[in-house]
This record gives C-alpha cells, structure tokens and sequence, in this order.
C-alpha cells in the first residue's frame, strides 16, 4: 500500500506546484484501498473538503498511472488529528510591502494556500500592457474610452466599472493599462490587481487560520484601487459572495475605485447574487467584442512592431483573415510563423505563412442556417432546443426565442411564416411580435439585449 501510495504522490509531484504539494497533500496518508475506495487519512475535514473539490480527480489519475489495473475509483476521507503536525504552520506577519508598477499578471493555477493577507504581496502590474500598446476597434473602444477615464480620474466617474468578453481580448490588457496609469499620477496609490479565484483562496486561508479581520483591513482600508479579474469565478459560492459584497460597498462608500472583469454581461452569470449584480450594474458596463478584420490587421502589425518582425502587409492581411477568434490566437500565429522563418533561415511571405498554418487553418466557411441560430442561442442562454421551439412563455424560454427570430430575420431574411414552423408552429403574427420587440429593444440601447446580440453576432461569425 505504502509503494502504491508514494508512486501515486511521485506522479503529483510532477505536476503541482511545490507550495501546492506541501501544503495540500503531504500531510495526507493513504491507508488501504478497499474494494474500488481508497481510504485518505487527512488532518481535519477542510482538508476533505478542500481535497475533494480541487484535487480528487488528480488524485484518482495518480492512482490509476501507478496501478493500471487496480486503480481506485473513489476516495474516502478519515480525520487522523495526529497528522495535524504535518500540516505547514502559517507564516509570521510582516509589514506588507508597498506597491510596485512590474512583474507579471495573475496566473491561474491549481488552487494553492495563500500566506497570510499581512505577508501577500501586491500583485504587481505587467509592464508591457499599457494604453500606448493598446490597439483600439469598434468592437473594443467602449471598454478602451472606460479604462483610460477610470486610470485618469480613479474613483471619480465610472465606478464600478464592468468589463466583459471574451477570452484573450484584451480584458486584461486594460486592467494593468489602468493600473499603470493610475500610478503615474499617484506612485503612492495603493493598487490590488488580482482573480476572484486568489481572492477566495485568500478568503478561505483568512477563515481557516482566525485571519479574518486582517483579510478585511488588507481589502477594506489597505486599498484603494481593486482591480479583480474573472469576477464569474465567485458564482455558486454563497460565502465569498457575502464577503465581496461588504468589500465592494466599503470601498464604493469611501469612493475607491472597483474595476472587475468577467467573459459574461453581469445578468448572464449563474448563481450570483442579485444584488452583486446590481452593483456591477450601477456603474459603466462595457464589452469587447472580436475583433473586427481591420483592428486583427493593426493587433498583428503592433505586435510584429513590437517584436522587430519584418512584415508584410499580405500576410498580415492573411492572418487576420484566417484568425478571428480573439487578441491572443492572432499574436500566437504570427509568433508560429516567425519561428518557422527563423528556423528554416527564410523570409515571412505569404507562401512560408500558408506552411507555417497548414493543419491548423479553419475549413470553408459553410452558409448560416435557422439551425445554427437555434443552437447558438440555446447555448448561449443555457436552455434547451426542445424549449426554443416550445410554447412556454415563461421570460427565461420567450426570450431567447424572440432573440433567435430576430437573428434569422435580420441574418437570413427567412420569411415569417416559414419562421413560425421552424420554431414549432408559432403563427407569423408571434413572429412579427418578437422581431419588432427585439429590434426596439436595440433601438432603445437595452442593455442586455445589445450583449446578447452582439455577442451572438460574433458567435455566428458577423
């Protein structure tokens, strides 16, 4: 058991974190696998809980890698107090060092245990991202003419502010933008740029360790810019729900700057509280779309700029027609092709480019049909098909069932009776309802009609 044990840690070893594996699973003894069980002996049950949560299925591929043939398939926990000395003791407090304007953004790992909020660092700003480097679009100058009057006037005008979009859009590009801003007029300003997942983890180490008020003065009083990434992170737990709101209105009532960020329109995130919704939403809400195909050209020639790449406008052109996803896939390629140059010691032309992308290039483009809205929405709003073309009216079905005809209207020209039948047997009057409803909505600058049918636009590849 005990052999079986160590090569199932060897092969985590491999793949946490050093800090991670200390602290989460060397206080954590495997005595016996009965049946398809393997039964942990663990220090107290926030280790069960915490284990269960973030490191079971690792855990049970640990075990399946060094016993193919008899691998556990569940896990069962027991409280040993003995193995509570191999717990890490928790760090001495020291004076929280002052901010710094460099090293890099948060990283998303797997889930570690913070040190105390006394011992935590500022995350620092990554200095690369600033608003010179920033290559503004329609499909993102909202977000962009939001984050330079925030880092202009921090706690003035638009506060909170919202951002939300996409992965590898620029989301984060902007948050270190504000914060290097901010800086440069006001090196004193005490600036927290960080993930909802960090700041639970922080929450949970504070409770955990009797921390908590030093938690609440470190975000309270200690800060007063909160730049906080991926706030979506925090849907479904109720407690650091609790614990973010009174931080958000302690900080709004003493008019510190709160910016956050999430890949959904507030109203669109499960399981979050109405009223955090309310409060992103009483502030500026601003998207970032893709790009469109004139802001790709200019990202990828910023970014060959930036990276003295020789590059020709056809190719630029090239990529951006081939990449269209987002901010992060263009600049990736260009890198792959310069490095196939490099290597091959070749110039980057329009031949090298389509060699350098070949497997990787997206097949032809097919046309759109009523399907691929019906799906697109369905997916989108989280309902299913069967509902879409049902005759519930309830808002959470009718909704996106008026949205969906609207889109096949206004992208397919599809004509209001066959409409009807293709969304069960609606009479072309619903039809014509739903369309005229939505389009006023635009008209009327609705808020979350505007995002979902930009975001859906994109989606569908306008």
């Amino acid at each position: 058991m005990n052999e079986l044990w160590e090569r199932a840690l060897s092969t985590l070893r491999g793949k946490l974190s050093a800090e991670n594996f200390d602290t989460w699973l060397s206080p954590v003894d495997c005595d016996a696998i009965e049946g398809d069980t393997a039964v942990l002996r663990i220090p107290n049950r926030f280790y069960a809980d915490w284990i269960s949560n973030h490191y079971s299925d690792l855990l049970l591929e640990a075990f399946e890698a060094a016993a193919p043939s008899d691998a556990p398939k569940r896990l069962r926990f027991e409280v040993d107090e003995l193995l509570q000395e191999k717990v890490p003791p928790a760090r001495p407090a020291v004076p929280a060092p002052r901010p710094r304007s460099r090293a890099s953004a948060p990283v998303e790992r797997a889930p570690e245990l913070p040190s105390s909020p006394s011992t935590l660092k500022p995350t620092d700003l990554n200095p690369k991202y600033s608003f010179d480097n920033f290559v503004v679009g329609p499909s993102n100058q909202l977000g962009h003419a939001a984050s330079v009057a925030v880092g202009s006037a921090p706690g003035k005008r638009y506060n909170p502010l919202f951002i939300y979009g996409g992965v590898g859009l620029g989301k984060t590009h902007l948050m270190n933008a504000m914060g290097h801003r901010i800086l440069e007029d006001d090196p004193g300003a005490r600036i927290l740029y960080l993930s909802a997942e960090r700041f639970t983890n922080e929450f949970i180490w504070s409770l955990q360790n009797h921390r908590i008020d030093e938690f609440r003065r470190r975000y309270r009083e200690g800060c007063d810019v909160l730049l906080m990434d991926d706030i979506q992170f925090l849907a479904g737990r109720d407690q650091t729900q609790e614990e973010f709101f009174h931080t958000f209105n302690a900080l709004y009532h003493r008019d510190k700057q709160i910016v956050v960020t999430s890949d959904v329109y507030p109203q669109q995130i499960a399981e979050m509280e109405e009223r955090l919704v309310s409060r992103f939403q009483s502030g500026m809400v601003a998207d970032i779309q893709p790009p469109e195909l004139d802001t790709r050209v200019a990202i990828i020639q910023k970014k060959a700029e930036a990276e003295n790449i020789p590059l020709a406008a056809e190719v630029a052109d090239f990529i951006a027609h081939v990449v269209k996803s987002n901010v992060r896939e263009l600049e990736g390629t260009l890198l792959r092709i310069a490095v196939k140059a490099e290597l091959l010691s070749r110039p980057i032309d329009l031949e090298l480019a389509k060699d350098a992308l070949r497997g990787v290039l997206p097949p032809p483009e097919q046309a759109l049909t009523v399907e691929d809205i019906q799906r697109a929405v369905c997916a989108y709003f989280g309902i299913k098909l069967s509902d879409l073309k049902g005759k519930r009216r309830h808002r959470q079905v009718s909704y996106p069932r008026q949205i969906a005809m609207y889109l096949c209207r206004h992208r397919l020209g599809t004509s209001y009776p066959e409409l009807g039948d293709r969304f069960g047997g609606k009479d072309h009057t619903t039809v014509i309802s739903a369309c005229r409803k939505i389009n006023g909505l635009l008209e009327g600058d609705d808020e979350q009609t505007t995002a979902a049918v930009k975001a859906l636009e994109m989606k569908l590849g306008a």
